[in-house]
């Protein structure tokens, strides 16, 4: 492809990758409000928990997802596995932004949310695999991590832009009118623009061409055995996307625990979020460019082992002096660090699988650690807050994920063109 059209095919599919992360992402800011219209509770505490396992329920058909539209993407081709991940995440977040209340047609109201929450998982867990494969695919060697770091960013721009919007809603608005209407007023900002999404990916090129989808096809009969001669990289790559995941959706979680367990107002909880994510997406593209630059492997280890030695320091300052400063400040330095390291592992593990088997195994493997860990992460921490009365619990699981992350970092390959003389 020409530099432009490359920019252009991947500007328009992270674009669909952002707008599906978007919506998923939002809930996870409006968990409380969302906790209010769908699980009323005798306490805080219980609908809170309600609406975080609801929001974890996203996450057990992600595997599922990840499976079918993944091996769909290696056979019939990339695009139409990305049109139909869109489409299928369309329906669920109209769902859900219009579904009444519990107050106004009782169990169902839950049941219908949590129906919505499961196809949203089986279409994002489609999302990623076949995406990340694609901006591989349509890279020249010595920019893939550049390419393949819009994948992370796209997210980071989702997350940024739902916290965006949380902030601007908490400002303008009375408690009781974000539990009544305003979390519904920023799911339909993401529903709105899902008509343009569709538009852009339908105009993507194929990196499949037809003649060669029936090939790959034929070939994938052998998709299972050919995965199986990759089983220890995937199990690193379940390793390091299991750090990832933990770290990701606790940091997702923030507005929650700045309010719940910091007592900050709203707005600064929102704000929180939207430095950290912000930060986040320029630490994935900064990445991207390193790993191009100095290699995959130095990118990973070093920003990883930083973050570890920084992560309790900085929840002590959070916990002890919690406010704009140490918020911002503190939990911008994480995030922009703790962003470096996935980037460059992203073009590692797609760098180091077959064509005929990358999306369908990056959208597996992806799919189960975020099932596995990500649909967890925010009820661990709940519940470590709960039972242990220690504000500093966050940081305990974010050092046992990130140690996780770090060994299993310095044991993958080298896949750095520029490194391997492998283009």
């Amino acid at each position: 492809m020409e530099p432009f059209s490359v920019r252009r095919a991947a500007l328009a599919a992270t674009v669909g990758n952002m707008l599906e992360f978007y919506d998923f992402i939002t809930y996870s800011f409006f968990a409380i409000q969302i906790g209010h219209a769908f699980f009323p509770s005798g306490s805080e505490y219980g609908s809170l928990m309600l609406s975080l396992a609801t929001f974890g329920a996203g996450f057990l058909t992600r595997p599922i997802g990840g499976i079918v539209l993944g091996i769909y993407s290696d056979r019939i081709g990339r695009r139409p596995a990305m049109l139909l991940s869109f489409a299928l995440m369309g329906a669920a977040i109209l769902t859900i932004t219009f579904t009444p209340s519990y107050n106004t047609i009782g169990l169902a109201a839950p049941i219908i949310v949590i129906a919505a929450r499961l196809v949203q998982g089986f279409a994002l867990g489609g999302e990623v695999g076949p995406t990340t494969a694609y901006l591989i695919e349509i890279a020249s060697p010595e920019r893939r991590a550049l390419v393949v770091a819009w994948q992370p960013a796209s997210q980071e721009i989702a997350a940024t832009a739902g916290a965006l919007v949380g902030v601007i809603l908490s400002k303008t608005m009375a408690p009781e009118m974000l539990d009544l209407y305003g979390w519904r007023v920023a799911f339909l900002i993401g529903a709105v623009c899902l008509p343009f999404g569709v538009w852009m990916r339908r105009t993507l090129p194929e990196t499949i061409p037809q003649a060669e989808a029936g090939v790959t096809a034929k070939e994938s009969t052998g998709h299972l055995s050919l995965a199986r001669r990759h089983i220890g990289l995937i199990v690193l790559a379940l390793m390091v996307l299991a750090s990832g995941t933990i770290s990701t959706y606790v940091t997702q979680y923030m507005t929650t625990y700045a309010q719940n367990t910091l007592h900050v107002s709203s707005t600064l909880a929102f704000a929180v979020s939207l430095v950290s994510n912000g930060i986040q997406f320029v630490g994935a593209l900064v990445g991207g460019w390193l790993a191009d630059r100095l290699g995959r492997k130095p990118v990973m280890i070093w920003p990883q082992l930083v973050t570890l030695l920084l992560t309790y320091p900085v929840f002590l300052w959070i916990v002890h002096a919690p406010g704009t400063s140490s918020l911002l400040v503190g939990f911008g330095l994480l995030s922009v660090i703790g962003s470096l390291p996935f980037t460059a592992f992203y073009a590692t593990f797609t760098e180091a699988l077959p064509q005929s088997i990358r999306g369908g195994v990056f959208a597996t493997v992806y799919a189960v650690a975020i099932a596995s860990f990500g649909g967890t992460a925010q009820l661990v921490v709940t519940w470590l807050l709960h039972v242990t009365g220690d504000p500093l619990a966050p940081s305990w699981y974010l050092l046992l994920a990130g140690v996780v992350g770090l060994v299993a970092m310095s044991l993958m390959p080298e896949t750095a063109p520029a490194r391997t003389g492998k283009a």
